[in-house]
């Protein structure tokens, strides 16, 4: 029994040195990208013209919030825009929210694309091919239904693509939480833990890959990496989109711009499933960067060093090892979440992002206990790569059909 101790207070004291060493990489990470904001907001300077734009939003239902967030897109300070809004039919209830805001806003081109049931594995794809195929502008700006954005959004991602490496801009997000607990443990994840590991990944590599709150993309970019079809069979659609535009030679771009991921109400069962799916499809796209992710976590190995030395008779080494642990979260907190990303509840809530490090270690281990997933009442089968099969629906490969409706027109 004091072997296995010794071994697991030395499985410990690994773990806490490599979640230390992820936290400094994190906070160089952090210094290293607010430099470079402010030699950006430093250098900005007028593009005249500003090119014209097709923001694609997929939806598909109502949602908490879904009105304020589409709103804010209405209400972008930029000269030339149109919206364009796909779902699968006509009858989907989102549509109503859109036609609200189309007669509150009635100087804002509008367009909505009715794809129909989709015949590729990546429904939201299926429905963005539709959109992008219907629109007529150079620039695509693609955001998802709980993304809302302050006016200037626009004018902020779409000038870095006027220049000719840049094919593609992504932006970091702040979790907006609803009220309950397991929500604000999502938000606190993506307010800290998913920027704290991209921030990290640019410094060493350089962005290779996009999230999918915001993207912004010139459509030469796209159709040199076959279009918007290229993820049609991922679940990481947003990471494959903005690898592929990598490796075609363009430069992808890690904005200083912020938006926000609304979250809705969910129960700890929805929170988990969630969390559970992206680390699935992160274990199959990455699987080596995947595995490495469960040296970042700090309070796991926190916990476990201190139930080792507490049984080896050592519990103040054990408590020392929880303690660095939780003020180690604490820290990562407050740095990113509230210092790069500007999100107060990160500050406020510091204290309870130790629960949420141990809630993803959770998930990280759940991740090699299942090869599948259930998203929109469809359940889904993970292959090598990252692609997905449907496995509650069959794909038909029939012709291509889409119709467009509710058109305004014109320019905004």
């Amino acid at each position: 029994m004091t072997a296995i101790l010794h071994v697991l207070l030395g499985v410990a004291l690994l773990g806490s040195v490599s979640s230390a060493v992820y936290l400094c990489m994190a906070l160089a990470a952090a210094a290293r990208h607010t430099r470079a904001a402010r030699k950006t907001d430093a250098a900005k300077t007028a593009f005249a013209p500003l090119p014209r734009v097709t923001v694609l939003k997929p939806l598909c239902g109502d949602e908490p919030r879904l009105e304020e967030n589409l709103e804010s897109f209405f209400l972008q300070d930029y000269p030339s825009f149109e919206l364009v809004f796909g779902c699968r039919t006509e009858s989907d209830a989102a549509l109503a929210v859109v036609e609200r805001l189309r007669t509150r806003h009635p100087h804002v081109a509008v367009r909505v694309v009715l794809s129909g049931e989709p015949e590729w594995p990546n429904a939201k794809v299926w429905s963005l091919a539709q959109m992008v195929a219907a629109s007529t502008a150079q620039h695509l700006a693609i955001t998802d239904s709980d993304i809302q954005v302050a006016p200037d959004f626009l004018r902020s991602v779409i000038p870095p693509l006027l220049d000719e490496p840049t094919g593609l801009v992504t932006c970091l997000y702040a979790g907006v939480p609803a009220r309950s607990l397991w929500s604000r443990l999502e938000a606190l994840g993506m307010s800290v833990e998913l920027p704290a590991g991209v921030l990290i990944a640019e410094m060493l590599e350089g962005m290779r890959f996009a999230l999918g709150s915001a993207v912004a993309v010139r459509r030469d970019a796209l159709e040199a990496i076959g279009g918007i079809a290229a993820a049609a069979h991922y679940c990481a659609d947003d990471f494959i989109l903005g690898n592929r535009v990598w490796a075609a030679g363009y430069r992808v771009l890690l904005s200083p711009y912020r938006v926000l991921h609304v979250l809705r109400p969910t129960s700890f069962r929805d929170t988990f499933a969630e969390q559970l799916r992206w680390m699935q499809s992160t274990r199959y796209s990455r699987p080596k960067g995947h595995l490495g992710t469960g040296l970042t976590f700090a309070v796991p190995f926190g916990l476990l060093g201190l139930a080792a030395a507490y049984g080896l008779g050592y519990p103040a080494l054990g408590f020392a090892l929880l303690s660095a642990s939780l003020a180690n979260r604490i820290v990562q907190s407050a740095v990113i979440g509230y210092g790069i990303i500007g999100d107060r509840c990160a500050l406020a809530f510091a204290w309870l992002y130790p629960v949420r490090d141990l809630m993803g270690s959770v998930v990280w281990l759940g991740s090699y206990l299942s090869g599948g997933f259930t998203w929109r009442g469809e359940r889904y089968r993970l292959m090598h790569g990252g692609r997905i099969e449907s496995v509650s629906r069959k794909i038909h490969r029939a012709r291509e059909r889409r119709e467009t409706i509710h058109s305004s027109p014109g320019w905004s």
